[in-house]
C-alpha cells in the first residue's frame, strides 16, 4: 500500500479536532478523557516527546525499510492498532473500518472484548491476521468458550489485559452518564441532536453492542442489569495461577498488556509467555502511575531479549514511534490516534492514520540516516 493521506488533515491533532466537531461530546470525553486528574494521560506523551534523537547525514544510505517481523509473522511498519472498547459509539463500524485499512497495509489490528464487532466478522475481514485481547472472566468456562472462538476463527496472537483489577474513576464518564450502566440525560440527547451525520450513521447501522458478548448476555437486561452482569462476569485480577492456565489452554502466542513494573515482566518469563505491552491504557486507571515510556525504559535494560517487548499509551505520531523504538520497543500500538481518524474522516478514517504515521515514521527514518527500524536504537541520545 502506498502512504497517501488527505493533505487536509496533515496530522494526528488535525484529526482529532475535527472529531471533536463531528461526535458528540458524550463519545469524545470517553475516547478522549483519562482518569482522574489526567496527569498520566499528559505525561504519556509529554515525557516520550523529551527522547531526543541524534541525526546521522554523511553516510552511505541505500533508504528506508520499515517492515519488520514479529514471531514468523511480517508487518509492514514496526505499529499496530490498539485494542479500544466500544469502538462503535465513537464511530458506527469504526472497529470493522480499522481492521480492514490494517489487513489493507499489513499491520497487526487488536481486537478487544468489548469492542462493537464480534470475534468472527474481525477474523473474516483480516482473513485471520488480527489479534484477540481478552478481558478475563470470572468463570473458565466463559473464558475457554471465548479462547475457542479465537481458535477456531484463526487468531495467532492473544493478548491478555492485566491492568484492570479495578475500572479508571474517569471525572468526565460519571458526569456524562458513561460509567456502566450508562444512562442518556437530556443533555446527551441535545448532543446528539447537534451532529446529525453521527446521528444518522449510528442510526443506520444500529447503537452500538458488545458484539462478541451477546450469546452470554440474557436477554431482556435493562441498563441497569447489564452493568451488573458486566461487573459480575469479568475479573481484571489477574495472578500466576490464571496466567498458568491460560499458558495451557492458549498454544498460539500469548501476551499481556498493561504492565509497568519489572516484577510483573519477571513472572511473565517465568510463566512462558511470549511478549508483553508495556502501558497503562492510555492513562485511564492509575493516574499516579509512571508514564509508558519511564516504564519502558526501565524495563528493557533488564528484559530486552528474554521476551517480547512492546509498548502503547502516548503514542500520537511517526517522530512519537521512532522514540518508543530507539528506547528499546520492539512494537508499538496507537489506539486513541486511530479512532480519531475514524471519527474524523468515517471509513476513509483508518487508511488515512496508517497513510499519516507510515509517512511520518519514513521522513524521520531518513533524517536520522536509519535504513531499517533495528537502526533507531543507535540513535537515542542519553541525557544525564
Amino acid at each position: 500500500m502506498g502512504l497517501g493521506y488527505n493533505p487536509r488533515y496533515p496530522s494526528v491533532e488535525d484529526l482529532r479536532k475535527r472529531a471533536k466537531r463531528r461526535i458528540p461530546r458524550f463519545a469524545f470525553d470517553y475516547l478522549d478523557g483519562g482518569c482522574n486528574e489526567e496527569i498520566n494521560l499528559i505525561k504519556n506523551t509529554d515525557e516520550l516527546r523529551k527522547v531526543e534523537l541524534l541525526p546521522t547525514y554523511i553516510k552511505q544510505y541505500d533508504g528506508v525499510d520499515m517492515g519488520v517481523k514479529l514471531w514468523e509473522k511480517e508487518y509492514s511498519a514496526p505499529f499496530g492498532i490498539a485494542p479500544v472498547g466500544l469502538q462503535g459509539l465513537i464511530w458506527p463500524r469504526a472497529p470493522q473500518i480499522l481492521a480492514k485499512a490494517a489487513y489493507n497495509h499489513k499491520i497487526p489490528f487488536v481486537l478487544s472484548t468489548v469492542s462493537t464487532a464480534t470475534i468472527e466478522e474481525i477474523a473474516d475481514i483480516t482473513q485471520g491476521e488480527a489479534w484477540f485481547q481478552l478481558y478475563h472472566p470470572v468463570e473458565d468456562e466463559l473464558r475457554d468458550r471465548l479462547l475457542k472462538r479465537a481458535e477456531d476463527a484463526g487468531y495467532d496472537v492473544l493478548v491478555i489485559l492485566a491492568d484492570v483489577p479495578s475500572f479508571g474513576y474517569r471525572n468526565k464518564e460519571i458526569k456524562n452518564g458513561l460509567s456502566m450502566p450508562p444512562r442518556m440525560t437530556f443533555s446527551n440527547v441535545c448532543q446528539i441532536l447537534g451532529k446529525p451525520k453521527w446521528a444518522f450513521t449510528t442510526l443506520i447501522h444500529g447503537l452500538p453492542r458488545f458484539q462478541t458478548l451477546l450469546p452470554y448476555i440474557p436477554r431482556g437486561l435493562n441498563l441497569h442489569h447489564l452493568g451488573l452482569f458486566m461487573n459480575q462476569t469479568f475479573n481484571g485480577r489477574l495472578n500466576d495461577e490464571k496466567l498458568k492456565r491460560l499458558r495451557d489452554v492458549w498454544k498460539r502466542k500469548l501476551v499481556l498488556k498493561g504492565l509497568a513494573n519489572p516484577a510483573d515482566v519477571e513472572k511473565c518469563i517465568e510463566i512462558g509467555l511470549d511478549g508483553i505491552i508495556i502501558s497503562n491504557h492510555g492513562g485511564r486507571q492509575l493516574d499516579a502511575g509512571p508514564s509508558s515510556i519511564k516504564a519502558l525504559q526501565e524495563i528493557v535494560p533488564h528484559y530486552k531479549g528474554k521476551i517480547r517487548i512492546m509498548m502503547d499509551s502516548g503514542i500520537r505520531s511517526g517522530p512519537d514511534i521512532a522514540r518508543a523504538l530507539a528506547c528499546g520497543a520492539e512494537f508499538v500500538f496507537l489506539g486513541r490516534t486511530f479512532m480519531y481518524g475514524v471519527a474524523a474522516l468515517g471509513k476513509k478514517g483508518g487508511e488515512h492514520t496508517i497513510g499519516i504515521l507510515k509517512r511520518q515514521l519514513q521522513q524521520i527514518m531518513e533524517q536520522l540516516g536509519c535504513e531499517r527500524v533495528e537502526d533507531l536504537l543507535n540513535c537515542k541520545i542519553d541525557v544525564h
